[in-house]
This record gives structure tokens, C-alpha cells and sequence, in this order.
């Protein structure tokens, strides 16, 4: 049966493009909202790369798998079944251990949720794919053509040493070749790519941090980046050769880059393991990254330089998953008549919002109180996990009347190729501290045509915080790119402070 790639290139398309899909651990379900992204506007590829964590989104894509369908999965991977134990034997050798873990785990839950297939794999359409491992015995990268993709070789394309242990096939043992390169972008210029798409989510910013594991993680970072760095200087010198007219693998014209990266870098695995960052955000964020680049690309693409995948440093501030939900009606512009309206339609909207603040004393310094939001929208009438392009939250801002703030949460999406703005506020006012728990629970919603809140309105309803919501936003709480335990308290303890004095001067002052 064929096994056509929803990402694969039409015959008449004339600019050959190479998707290289970088590693990044478990955080590559931040790599599904790329896709999904790049999906929509049109992007499709001749040649697909992956290295590390990439190859299980480019084994997605070659099952067959359409974006939408590898986001929900990567939402609904119970995250925990990456973890797979040794056998006890093996931990009572102490330091002499093969590993930490094994790949029972990734084998008989992790592939098949994400729907990874090599059968399918080695039959896919329209879009050749080369899966990187590590030969431990000749110490090089093999890329491994997909029609050639086995079980024990996608495994050996995750494990990490350390963490698992290498998978033997005959005299040679493979492992994940991240300590060698983390995207190969050689592999992809030789089959001619023309234009590159490199999807990258490991942290490459100038701050060294202290501790053991953040220390190991500056060594993946290390390899990964020095690594992209040679070959990106590789390809400048190459282009000088295709520029004079010596091309010696067949490109019609110079190559070019494109880069999608977070503007910070993304929570570590075991933020994710303990649920501080979940793959429902993950995937919001790698969508909204993906927009941002497309609005603002060139057709040059990026410079080939190390600069190509540098991110920002990241303050300590606070991070934390809300869920708001409730009656939506198209075609009303009263927030409460929309209620109404879709009460009796029995039509609900629910908003999902990540809120990452994304420096606490910036954040509380500033009057409005603002920081980025991510997220998706459930409706029906429009679609389901419909991700943000943009977002805005803010806390306590201050209203247009004396005696009024705002909580703001608002976002904007596309759908059916039309711009969306999802624009609600919870009217905080000073009054009876017995109004505390509506007024912050309350979301008067409004849903505009256009990218902001100027548009015209098309649709309103209320959204509400429950009780069992407000429990599970508590559990996601936590201050973000904290180094130690000291600026970990101290940020959470400036955030309730905040929030705090805010209620107080509110509903206890009254002013």
C-alpha cells in the first residue's frame, strides 16, 4: 500500500527544499506546531532530515501522518512513558550501570502512540528521508536512507548514552548521534537541496549556568551548535563555488536558510516529565514560533553564521497553564447575550492559555502588567486545538473607570484562512471582597475578524474558571529559569505578593 507524505514536494515544484529536524529530547513535540505551521502556508519539501528527537517527528511524517494528526498525538503521549527501568541487576553495579533506563518503554508505548511505523516508513512517497545515528565502533555519523529504517535503528537514533544504552546490531553498536552532530545539513545540500528549513529547539544562548546537569546539557549544546556552525560555513563556501559556476551537487542556485527557533530556549526534559511544561504547550509554542518567522522571513533566509540558531537569555520569572470554558454564540457582540445564545445552542468555547511571565521584576514593575501568552481554542464551529499565533496577558491592568482592573487574555489564529482575535477580560472593581471569587474567575469574551482587537466582532460568550480548573492551574505553577532554589522562592514570593497586594487594595482598601 502506498504512503503518500503530506509534507511532500509536488513534481512541478522547481526549488528543491530539505527539512532538517534537530534534536531536542522529549521538548520535539514543540517541532509537531512547526510543522503544522509551515503545513499551512504552503511549504512542502523534497527531502527530510532527522537527528536526535527530530527523527520521531520525521518518522511521523513518513508513517504518513498529517501535522494536524502528530500534534494530537504528541498532546494525548502520556509523557511518562519515555521511562522505561533496567532490570535490578543492572543498578546494583552502581557506577558500572549499562544505563538509566531502557527502550522497552519507547518501544511498546511511545512508537506506537506517536504512530512511528518503520514499514510505513520504508515505503513512504513523495519525499525521501535520512535518519542519523552514531557508529560507536567507527566513531561517525551514518544517515540511513528511509527505504533502509528499522526498529532498532530508530531506536538507536534516541539513545542517549547515559540515559540508554546502545543498540547492537552485529559487531557494531549505534547510538543517538547528537555528540556528533544534531542536524545534518551536509545530507541534505549533497541531495541537492536548494533551500534549507531547519527546525532547531536546542538552547543555544551565551549564558553558562552552574550544576551538574545543566553542565551536561552545555555539552549537547556544545556538539550540536559547534557541529551546525562547520557545516553552515561549509555552505557559504560552497555557494561562493556555486556562484562561480562549480556546483558539484547539482544546485541551479545558491543555497539558502531558514531557521525556525524559539526566541528563548525551551523547558528542559524534566520540566516536562514533571508536568512544568506539557506537550499541548509545547506544541501552541512551536506553531506561534513558526508564525512569527513566517511573517517575517525573506526569501534570502537567514545568514549562515552562528548566529542562525542564538536565542535570547531567559530571566527568572513565572510560569503557569490556565483553562477557561463556557458558553460561545457566533453573531452576537454581547458577551452575556452570547451566553445566552450559546446556552441554548449548547455551544461552548474553551480557551487554553500557557502564560509565561517571562521576567517577574519586569513584569511587576511595568503599569500594564503584560507578558506573552500561548495557547488553543476549542469550538466547534470553527475546529478544535485551533493554536495561537500571538498572545497577550495581562494582570491587573488598569481599566477605563476609577476603581476598575483587568485581567486580559487574548489571542489570535487563523482559521479557514481568515485572521481571528480572541479578546477577554475579567472586570475586577473595587466592591465587596463576597464579588473576589467571580470577578477573577469570570472572562467576558469577545471574538474579532483581524489579527487584533480592532476588528469587528463576530462572536462573544463567558468563560469561567472551576473550581477543579483553578486546582489543576495550581498544580502547573512554578517560577521558570530559576538557577537555584533562592531566585526560585524569591520569584514565586514577588508574584503573590503582587497578586496579592492587588486584591487587598482592591477589595479590602477599596481604592
Amino acid at each position: 500500500m502506498s504512503n503518500h507524505v503530506a509534507l511532500a514536494a509536488e513534481a512541478a515544484e522547481t526549488t528543491r527544499r530539505s527539512l532538517v529536524l534537530a534534536g531536542g529530547g522529549m521538548r520535539v513535540a514543540w517541532q509537531a506546531g512547526v510543522l503544522k505551521a509551515l503545513y499551512e502556508a504552503g511549504l512542502r519539501f523534497h527531502h527530510g532530515d532527522g537527528t536526535s528527537g527530530g527523527t520521531m517527528n520525521l518518522g511521523m511524517l513518513l508513517s504518513g501522518l498529517t501535522p494536524d494528526e502528530m500534534c494530537e498525538r504528541w498532546r494525548s503521549l502520556d509523557v511518562k512513558d519515555f521511562v522505561s527501568l533496567m532490570p535490578m541487576r543492572e543498578y546494583l553495579k552502581g557506577m558500572n550501570m549499562k544505563a538509566m533506563g531502557d527502550a522497552d518503554g519507547i518501544v511498546e508505548k511511545v512508537f506506537p502512540h506517536l504512530g512511528i511505523d518503520p514499514a510505513r516508513i520504508r515505503m513512504a512517497e513523495g519525499m525521501t528521508g535520512s535518519f542519523n545515528v552514531c557508529n560507536f565502533t567507527q566513531k561517525t555519523n551514518e544517515a540511513v536512507p528511509h527505504t533502509d529504517i528499522d526498529l532498532d535503528l530508530l531506536v538507536a537514533g534516541i539513545s542517549l548514552p547515559i540515559f540508554m544504552p546502545p543498540v547492537k546490531r552485529g559487531a557494531v553498536q549505534y547510538l543517538d548521534s547528537v555528540w556528533i552532530k544534531d542536524a545534518n545539513v551536509v545530507e541534505a545540500v549533497k541531495r541537492g537541496a536548494e533551500e534549507l528549513w531547519l527546525v532547531w529547539c536546542i538552547g543555544n544562548t551565551p549564558t553558562y549556568h552552574d550544576g551538574s546537569f545543566n553542565q551536561y546539557v552545555h555539552m549537547i549544546e556544545l556538539s550540536a551548535a559547534g557541529k551546525l556552525n562547520e557545516e553552515l560555513d561549509w555552505v557559504r563556501e560552497l555557494n561562493e563555488r556555486i556562484a562561480r559556476g562549480d556546483s558539484p551537487y547539482g544546485q541551479r542556485q545558491q543555497i539558502r536558510l531558514h531557521v525556525v527557533k524559539p526566541v528563548k530556549p525551551l523547558p528542559l526534559d524534566p520540566d516536562f516529565y514533571l508536568g512544568r511544561i506539557d506537550a499541548a504547550t509545547l506544541v501552541d509554542r512551536g506553531y506561534a514560533d513558526a508564525m512569527r518567522y513566517l511573517g517575517v522571513r525573506s526569501a534570502e533566509g537567514v545568514a549562515l553564521s552562528p548566529e542562525a540558531t542564538q536565542m535570547q537569555d531567559a530571566a527568572t520569572g513565572i510560569a503557569f497553564r490556565e483553562t477557561m470554558a463556557g458558553y460561545f454564540s457566533l453573531g452576537s457582540t454581547d458577551p452575556k447575550t452570547g451566553a445566552e445564545q450559546g446556552k441554548a445552542a449548547n455551544t461552548q468555547l474553551a480557551l487554553h492559555a500557557s502564560i509565561d511571565i517571562e521576567n517577574i521584576e519586569a513584569f511587576v514593575a511595568d503599569p500594564q502588567h503584560r507578558s506573552g501568552l500561548s495557547g488553543h481554542v476549542d469550538f466547534p464551529p470553527l475546529g478544535m486545538n485551533i493554536p495561537a499565533s500571538h498572545g497577550v496577558f495581562a494582570l491587573f491592568m488598569p481599566g477605563d473607570e476609577p476603581g476598575l482592573r483587568w485581567m486580559v487574555y487574548e489571542l489570535g489564529f487563523q482559521h479557514g484562512g481568515k485572521d481571528y482575535y480572541l479578546a477577554g477580560k475579567k472586570e475586577v472593581r473595587v466592591a465587596s471582597p463576597l464579588s473576589m471569587w467571580p470577578a477573577t474567575t469570570t472572562l467576558y469574551t469577545r471574538l474579532h475578524e483581524g489579527r487584533d482587537a480592532n476588528g469587528p466582532v463576530v462572536g462573544a460568550g463567558v468563560l469561567s474558571l472551576g473550581v477543579s480548573a483553578l486546582m489543576s492551574l495550581a498544580s502547573t505553577f512554578h517560577a521558570s529559569n530559576a538557577p537555584t532554589m533562592g531566585k526560585s522562592l524569591g520569584a514565586v514570593g514577588k508574584f503573590v505578593g503582587f497578586f496579592t497586594k492587588s486584591l487587598v487594595s482592591t477589595y479590602l482598601m477599596r481604592r
